[in-house]
């Protein structure tokens, strides 16, 4: 894998890693109302990094890292127990598919035949439909220790499941290692040509879940020189719009609430902030390569993020509404959190212009996503909301 990062970035990890084992610990989360049993596996390492994935959604539910003080937080949002993910689902950190994102009046063609799947937001399909990867119970196959400590969880989508044609089987894999690194790994095969774009939806906040602060402060870097505009109903053009002279240049890192408001942008109007695509890259790549880099200059905590797939879908947590209430019994407002969430660009089915979502029996798709979190060891900053 090629280094990635940001040139004269102060930013320090272990100056080098321990001989340590990270830890893979199973438990029982919760239950589902028919009485099966939702598995929850915590990584740890031996730098005081964990992360707790939940068989429901195959979601993550908990990352704590340390502050530039050493002092732990939880930085992903999400619920204490099943019962809230079942009341009141919001993609905490899902699993999502079979197609992330938008789908047009939830329809597309594939061979020349017509496809319908179940609209859930407005006129259009979104993450997968009414009954998406983030709502069923993924199976727990192999939970692992070691240098890098993992959990492998599967779901097999039958065939016509929303819609969507083919048996498709989903490995996910989580790994965190001493380097600080959460890897997801997402697999997938087909009995039957079909379609398949699968991300992870994992709300951030590096201040900490429920901080006062929010997420509004945090600098975000994109090195996307295009993004995708939308319709209204948050549907891709075709165009590849210039990031250049708008609100979503983010070459150089910039709050997140420096321009989240800017009316006089249509696109900032439709998405109610941002809720697009950035264009990273035309196709899915064999290596690695940077997506966004978040910082928190409070905290102290940043994440890079690399991924091998073309688009970058950036959600600034627009219609998080303060009727959420979180693992720190905190209210979760409009605001306090971001989402980054590499993938295939939205509608792609629709859009032959685009790279294609098409899987074939015999291919195996594959979306894997690094972040790098690290801690900054400079004076603590002040981040405007």
């Amino acid at each position: 894998m090629r280094a990635w990062g940001f040139a004269g970035a102060a930013l320090l990890m272990a100056a080098a890693t321990p001989a340590l084992a990270a830890e893979a610990k199973r438990s029982t989360f919760g239950r589902l109302p028919d009485g099966r049993t939702v598995e929850a596996v915590t990584l740890t390492n031996g730098q005081g990094m964990s992360a707790t994935l939940i068989s429901y959604g195959a979601s993550i539910q908990s990352v704590i890292v340390p502050d530039r003080q050493g002092q732990p937080a939880d930085v992903a949002l999400g619920y204490a127990t099943i019962e809230e993910y079942l009341a009141k689902p919001q993609y905490l950190g899902s699993t999502v598919g079979r197609f992330a994102n938008r789908i047009a009046r939830g329809r597309f063609t594939l061979e020349g035949r017509a496809y319908t799947v179940p609209v859930n937001n407005g006129e259009n399909s979104l993450h997968g439909g009414t009954e998406g990867f983030d709502k069923v119970n993924w199976t727990v196959r192999d939970v692992k220790s070691g240098p890098t400590a993992s959990v492998t969880m599967r779901y097999v989508s039958p065939d016509n499941d929303q819609g969507y044609p083919g048996q498709m089987t989903v490995d996910c894999t989580y790994s965190l290692d001493e380097r600080n690194q959460l890897t997801i790994e997402y697999r997938a095969t087909t009995n039957a040509p079909t379609i398949v774009n699968i991300t992870n939806h994992a709300y951030w906040n590096l201040g900490g879940e429920g901080s006062n602060r929010g997420a509004m402060g945090h600098l975000v870097t994109i090195p996307a020189q295009t993004f995708l505009p939308t319709d209204a109903g948050a549907i891709p053009t075709g165009e590849f719009r210039p990031v250049e002279g708008t609100a979503f240049d983010f070459r150089q890192p910039r709050a997140v609430g420096e321009r989240v408001r800017e009316a006089s942008d249509q696109q900032i109007l439709f998405g109610r902030g941002y809720d697009h695509n950035w264009v990273i890259g035309r196709e899915v790549t064999r290596d690695l390569h940077l997506m966004a880099r978040v910082e928190d200059p409070v905290s102290g905590r940043s994440f890079e993020l690399l991924s091998n797939q073309p688009g970058l879908q950036f959600y600034s947590g627009n219609f998080l509404d303060a009727t959420t209430v979180g693992k720190s019994k905190r209210l979760y407002r409009l605001g306090d959190a971001i989402v980054m969430e590499p993938q295939l660009f939205p509608d792609t089915p629709n859009r032959p212009e685009f790279p294609s979502a098409r899987l074939n029996p015999g291919q195996t798709y594959r979306n894997i996503m690094v972040y790098r979190f690290q801690t900054s060891r400079g004076a603590a900053a002040t981040a405007g909301e």
